[in-house]
């Protein structure tokens, strides 16, 4: 199992604004390269302060210069938003930037909010996402594409740049949908699963549902790998960890309102709106990964006993949390919670070999 960080770039209430939140995903990716994690992701959300990365792609290219190790994740691309060979070209020009270290996240998407906009259905999200990936993995293996569907006509086109890697950089994805698993059943593509701040109790039921579906494709889901995200605050004071399940809170509140095409809002920035039926402060603080290092990691440990992960990435800086407390829990967790956590389960890197 390796690590990642995860970079939603929530806008609330930092006092530079965006670019403050740009300076303090920089501070926050170099000091997770210095501790050893794989890859940095990077959101896509679009029109308002959810998050300041309307392009992962942008993000990651922009990280390339100022990082050498770590992998660089669109975390994920929504496929649907996309003119697909504009897309394949910008990937692969990311690997050749970053000298391979790309690796490419696909999402159907969901927030009908974004898709309005854009002016795609959403009802037709899996459909699109199909015939645009088949658009995209023969523009970035085989240098060339010709693709007549439904949702897209491509007369034969060929590529100056191809990505570095070979065939093409790792590829994950969020959907469950059968469709999807159908889809890359056959290839290295790895389901990544985020409950956000609902945290593990529906984080569960969601790798429940995507068992059953990989069942239901004819694949055990013992032999596929899976990826998951959770939000991770290590703190002993109890305060801050209060403090932390607000701002999962805040997050869980704007991510409601997208799911509709209005929202209540104040300008470009969601409304801190209470939501019917949300859990409490305290819940949200007991759902998500928040506490003591010995908390935290007995959390993590649950987790990975029961999904048996290969990539357990991290959102350390959710909700706009202050950068002083979001890189003291990182590094507490690098120099803290792994060791505890291997102290239980032996090395990280023997963890969800399946």
């Amino acid at each position: 199992m390796k690590f990642g960080i995860f970079s939603l770039m929530t806008l609330r209430d930092h006092p530079e604004g965006a670019a403050g939140v740009m300076a303090d995903t920089r501070q926050m990716v170099q000091a997770a390269e210095q501790a050893g994690f794989d890859i940095a992701w990077f959101a896509e959300h679009h029109f308002c302060n959810y998050s300041s990365s309307p392009s992962p792609l942008m993000m990651a290219s922009y990280a390339a210069g100022w990082t050498s190790k770590i992998k660089l994740g669109a975390g994920v691309l929504v496929l649907p938003l996309y003119n697909p060979l504009r897309l394949a070209q910008e990937i692969a020009l990311l690997d050749v930037q970053s000298q391979g270290r790309a690796v490419i996240g696909l999402g159907t998407g969901y927030q009908l909010f974004e898709f309005e906009r854009f002016g795609v259905d959403i009802e037709d999200k899996v459909d699109i996402f199909l015939e645009y990936w088949e658009v995209i993995e023969q523009a970035l293996t085989r240098g060339e594409v010709e693709f007549h569907g439904k949702h897209i006509q491509v007369p034969h086109t060929t590529f100056a740049v191809g990505p570095q890697q070979k065939p093409l950089p790792p590829v994950y994805f969020t959907s469950t949908q059968p469709a999807l698993l159908e889809r890359f059943k056959n290839t290295n593509a790895i389901p990544f699963l985020a409950a956000s701040t609902l945290g593990s109790p529906v984080l569960y039921k969601m790798v429940d549902g995507l068992n059953t579906n990989w069942e239901s494709v004819g694949c055990a889901p013992a032999s596929k790998p899976l990826s998951i995200m959770q939000y991770v605050h290590v703190t002993d004071s109890r305060s801050e960890a209060l403090e932390a399940g607000e701002r999962a809170r805040y997050v869980g509140r704007l991510a409601h309102h997208l799911r509709y095409n209005v929202l209540p809002m104040d300008g470009s920035f969601i409304r801190d709106q209470a939501v019917d039926g949300e859990h409490s402060i305290e819940q949200y603080t007991a759902n998500t990964v928040v506490g003591s290092a010995e908390e935290v990691a007995a959390r993590m440990i649950e987790n990975i006993q029961r999904l048996d992960p290969v990539h357990y990435a991290c959102n350390f800086q959710f909700g706009c949390m202050p950068l002083n407390r979001a890189k003291r829990s990182l590094e507490r967790f690098a120099t803290e919670v792994v060791p505890l956590i291997e102290r239980e389960l032996g090395p990280i890197e023997n963890i969800g070999k399946r």
